[in-house]
């Protein structure tokens, strides 16, 4: 049985930026749909930003269809006013997706950097050039942010096809509460 090609939409979360990159997924073929960054103006408030980042969620959900939405967590900072900020406009892009009724999943910085180079600590140009061996791409980036939500929805795509992601999601639905659990552990069972 052939299954359908997935989308997969990643985003880059920020308040001044927000990167994404879509991706389609047919067998082991992965292709690039489109990846680019959306710049915020700073003239505008903190919520017509927001409303910004809604809008153009939405659009790229009724373009795309995507299957699965995944995107980067924040990473925590000194900054606490900046913490709360990006993480809103992290929460208002999982709510669009949510509303569609997509699948979302959050990876670390360091997740993502390690899935697509094997180093959780890897710089955001070895990131790009990775990228660029995983799926056919141009030389040319527009910023880093829309490289950054690309190697999120290939992060994405590998934990999908990964043997530990199948065997969790294989555990997760086998589990179905106590009674289960009394039935597999009798040996954990004691009676007073």
């Amino acid at each position: 049985m052939h299954k359908k090609p997935q989308v997969i939409l990643g985003i880059d979360p920020g308040t001044i930026v927000m990167g994404y990159g879509i991706i389609v997924v047919n067998g082991s073929d992965v292709k690039l749909l489109e990846m680019n960054a959306v710049k915020l103006s700073v003239e505008k408030n903190h919520y017509e930003r927001l409303n910004i980042i809604q809008k153009h969620v939405n659009l790229l959900i009724a373009k795309y269809k995507p299957d699965y939405f995944a995107i980067e967590a924040p990473f925590f900072g000194k900054n606490v006013q900046s913490m709360l900020k990006l993480g809103r406009a992290q929460g208002v892009a999982i709510a669009v997706a949510m509303q569609a009724g997509i699948p979302v999943t959050e990876y670390s910085p360091r997740k993502v950097k390690q899935s697509i180079t094997g180093n959780g600590n890897a710089d955001k140009e070895q990131v790009w050039k990775m990228l660029q061996h995983i799926i056919v791409l141009d030389n040319r980036l527009q910023s880093y942010d829309a490289s950054d939500a690309l190697a999120v929805a290939v992060c994405h795509q590998i934990q999908l096809g990964s043997p530990v992601a199948s065997e969790t999601r294989a555990k997760k639905k086998a589990k179905k509460g106590w009674s289960d659990f009394i039935e597999n552990n009798p040996d954990r069972i004691t009676l007073k």
